[in-house]
């Protein structure tokens, strides 16, 4: 059960609005990345649901290696098992498996490799991945591809690319025959293809030209923010994004900082993810309105201020700066707590301010008048 409708359109953004089966997206629109079904940082559901998350992601491989699958099958499913009944994405694994797998061996059949955790040796290709997500039972499966580093070689790319092509005919096999099992958790599990080919402007138009034929629910872009510069990325955006079916859902994996989401959503992107505000927040950098703070630095230390006097966040109402910078350098828990939650707030209400300028028609003013400042460091 999939349903996605352009609502309107200004330039190249586009707003839009995604049923599932677990519930409507409404479109651009972050997601919220739990890599092991939580958000580092001791953020629950219930947090999610009080600072707006609409997706949840979670990683395949982490999940298969630990506690694995066939638990997660048991106890009903990743929603059940979590605690959430909003829409979840699910990775393929692949961006994991040549990450961070040790010893790993490329076959047309997929890719064996040893896990990062203990050494075990593992199996995994595009039939294995999708039973590891329909294990799972998300809403949104990503398909199994090979993630390929940057710069490669123009020969191995283009190999690797009809590989992937390859692969995703298989993922979308198997996963009809999985929908059609009377045993399967989520029979409408849906099924989003990736667009790769490296920097090499040919191989990532003739890929999204050719998989744009398959008829999937979603189209994704892989393969950037991984080292190269942000304008060879936007760049790759633009030669694809034409290719890719208007009326299909589109998403930009692992991006990005605010102005990367501002400038993907001005080129068309809806979808977006990244481990980055979770993580900054950890270490005590902060996303506000009035650009990015350093919570650690000396001149917060009697600061009644909240982070952000415009934000709404839980944290913000009713929290200084001086008593959460405290929190840090006696190492509390709470610290990272309280900033994972500011800094995921505030990239779900920069969603909804997006969709809201795209409603109103004056997604370029707003564009124009955060693009600078976003990314630049506080000076309140």
């Amino acid at each position: 059960m999939s349903k996605f409708e352009l609502l309107k359109k200004e330039g190249h953004a586009r707003r839009g609005r995604m049923e599932t089966v677990h519930g409507i997206i409404e479109t651009p629109v972050f997601m919220n990345v739990g890599t092991s079904a939580a958000i580092k940082g001791g953020v629950s559901t219930e947090d999610l649901r009080e600072i707006n998350c609409q997706v949840e992601l979670s990683n395949t491989y982490h999940l298969h290696i630990r506690p694995g699958d066939d638990l997660i099958y048991r106890m009903g499913g990743l929603h059940k098992f979590c605690n959430w009944d909003k829409p979840i994405l699910t990775d393929s694994g692949g961006f994991q498996v040549f990450s961070l797998a040790q010893l790993r061996k490329i076959t047309e059949e997929g890719v064996a490799f040893s896990s990062h955790m203990d050494g075990t040796r593992i199996f995994m290709g595009p039939e294995e991945s999708m039973r590891i997500q329909s294990h799972l039972g998300s809403t949104i499966a990503m398909a199994f591809d090979e993630c390929i580093a940057n710069p490669s070689p123009y020969e191995y790319v283009r190999r690797s690319v009809a590989r992937t092509s390859r692969w995703l005919l298989r993922c979308k096999a198997e996963m009809a025959r999985l929908n059609s099992q009377p045993d399967t958790i989520n029979p409408h599990q849906l099924l989003f293809g990736i667009n790769q080919g490296g920097t090499y402007e040919d191989l990532r138009a003739d890929h999204m030209a050719q998989i744009a034929e398959y008829d999937l629910d979603g189209y994704a872009i892989g393969g950037l923010a991984v080292g190269e510069e942000t304008e060879v990325m936007y760049h790759i955006i633009d030669v694809v994004e034409p290719l890719m079916p208007g009326d299909k859902p589109r998403y930009l994996m692992g991006v990005g900082t605010p102005q990367n989401i501002l400038e993907a959503v001005r080129r068309g992107v809806d979808f977006f993810d990244c481990v980055m505000p979770s993580r900054n927040a950890r270490h005590g950098n902060l996303f506000t309105w009035h650009g990015k703070m350093n919570l650690n630095n000396e001149k917060y230390f009697a600061d009644p201020r909240p982070f952000d006097e415009g934000c709404g966040c839980p944290v913000c109402r009713r929290y200084s700066r001086a008593y959460v910078r405290h929190l840090f350098k006696a190492r509390e828990l709470l610290a990272m707590r309280l900033c994972v939650l500011h800094n995921l707030y505030f990239y779900n209400e920069l969603m909804q301010r997006i969709r809201d300028a795209l409603d109103a028609g004056c997604f370029e003013a707003f564009y124009r008048a955060h693009i600078d400042i976003l990314g630049a460091r506080s000076e309140n």
